[in-house]
C-alpha cells in the first residue's frame, strides 16, 4: 500500500473535517517521523469547488464562481484513498518544515489558491491522463 502515495497522486479524504473532499498528495513519509509514528502525508486540496460557468455568463460570474477554497492537512495513511488520477501540479517548493507554524499556514495557503485557480482557468482538451486528472480533481465528489 506503501508505494501508491506518491506525490501528484489525487487522494479522497475519508475521515474528519474535509472528508469526501479531493485532495493532492504533496510529500508522502511511509515510515513516520518521531512525532507521528505512522505512515502519512502532507496534503493540499479544496475545500470549497469551483461552480459551474455556461458560455453566457459575465465576466464577473465566471470570476465569482471560478474561486477555490483549499486545504492543507497532515493526514494519516488510513484516512485517505488513492484514486488512478495524478496531476502535474508542483506545491513541493511551497510546503516545508515551517508549513504548519502560526501565519505561514494561511500565507502558503493563499499561495495554494493562486496555484489551483491558475490551473483551473488554464485547463485544456480533455485526451491526455494528466488532463483527466485535472477534471477530476476539479470535480466535486459526488455521493
Amino acid at each position: 500500500i506503501m508505494g501508491i502515495f506518491k506525490s501528484g497522486r489525487v487522494v479522497v479524504v475519508l475521515a474528519g473535517r474535509y472528508a469526501g473532499r479531493k485532495a493532492i498528495v504533496v510529500k508522502a513519509t511511509d515510515d513516520g517521523t518521531k512525532e507521528k509514528k505512522f505512515g502519512h502525508a502532507i496534503i493540499a486540496g479544496i475545500d470549497r469547488y469551483p461552480r459551474k460557468v455556461t458560455k453566457g455568463s459575465s465576466k464577473e460570474k465566471i470570476e465569482k464562481r471560478t474561486k477555490i477554497k483549499p486545504f492543507l492537512k497532515v493526514v494519516n495513511y488510513g484516512h485517505i484513498m488513492p484514486t488512478r488520477y495524478t496531476v502535474d501540479i508542483e506545491l513541493k517548493k511551497l510546503i516545508d518544515e515551517n508549513t504548519f507554524v502560526g501565519e505561514n499556514r494561511s500565507n502558503t495557503r493563499k499561495e495554494i489558491k493562486k496555484i489551483f485557480e491558475e490551473k483551473y482557468k488554464n485547463q485544456t482538451a480533455k485526451n491526455d491522463k494528466k488532463a483527466a486528472g485535472l477534471q477530476y480533481f476539479y470535480n466535486k465528489l459526488r455521493f
